[in-house]
């Protein structure tokens, strides 16, 4: 916290690893006694060994930790919810941890959004060649019917508000 300006954080995340290290009880106590609102544990299903669920949200409730329900979880004082969710990160699928806003929508992760990106520049490309191709058929029709009033003898400028 002397790196914040003793700041105390909104939240905490632990993840628990295959080897156990103190996240139900020394280090949320640690917590406490820091004043962090929220203490998130990510206990993922592939390294459970004990009661706990593989997500579980605490808020900070009169000293003590209360374990709150619902997923994704919101919390008003950060503007953000936190939940699990299966996706590809650096070509691995898998369920990993992700921000929601209030209406339990995901916010996509760098890679998502960077493909969303892609996919959007990709659709703007086809849009624009469309519309080229398209721009060029009615050029080619206007010069069709420019000659065929020029082999009647109609000048088609004459019908041309512009000199």
């Amino acid at each position: 916290m002397w790196e914040e300006n003793y700041v105390v954080p909104l939240l905490a995340l632990e993840c628990v690893s295959h080897k156990y290290g103190g996240e139900y009880d020394e280090k949320q106590q640690k917590y406490v006694n820091l004043g962090v609102l929220y203490y998130v544990v990510y206990n993922p299903e592939y390294w459970q060994k004990d009661k706990h669920q593989p997500f579980e949200v605490y808020r900070l409730t009169n000293g003590e930790y209360v374990l709150q329900s619902g997923e994704p979880f919101y919390m008003p004082e950060i503007g953000l919810g936190i939940g699990r969710g299966v996706g590809t990160y650096c070509g691995w699928t898998q369920e990993w941890l992700y921000w929601y806003d209030e209406t339990g929508f995901r916010h996509p992760s760098p890679d998502e959004a960077t493909s969303e990106q892609r996919q959007r520049a990709e659709q703007t490309q086809i849009q624009l060649e469309q519309a080229l191709t398209q721009l060029e058929q009615e050029r080619l029709r206007a010069q069709r019917l420019a000659e065929r009033l020029r082999a009647r003898g109609i000048d088609p400028s004459e019908f041309l508000d512009e000199p």
